[in-house]
């Protein structure tokens, strides 16, 4: 676990996985619906969990969005707010 023990790689994991659990959302509300009335398992099991990483970052960001109708923008929001942050929280680490 010597990976963890660097500041930078620690940040670098945790803004990876709620990247990870936003774009796996993405993909997976588009492949659920079409599968059929009983989806697989393991489709909504990955799906559950993503949706549970993301949702306290998509949820704020819908409610301040305007809605446009089917298209949903906050994941795009999300990314970019994310990774502003990311270049920020390193800059700190990596100026002390």
């Amino acid at each position: 676990m010597e990976f963890l023990r660097d500041p930078v790689n620690l940040v670098n994991l945790i803004f990876w996985i709620f990247y990870g659990a936003i774009i796996a959302r993405i993909i997976l509300s588009l492949l659920v619906p079409t599968i059929g009335p009983r989806p697989n398992a393991f489709l909504m099991a990955l799906y559950t969990v993503a949706t549970q990483l993301s949702e306290p970052i998509l949820g704020p960001i819908r409610r301040v969005l305007p809605n446009f109708g089917f298209l949903d923008l906050s994941p795009m929001v999300a990314i970019i707010l994310l990774e502003i942050i990311r270049y920020v929280l390193l800059s700190v680490i990596l100026s002390a």
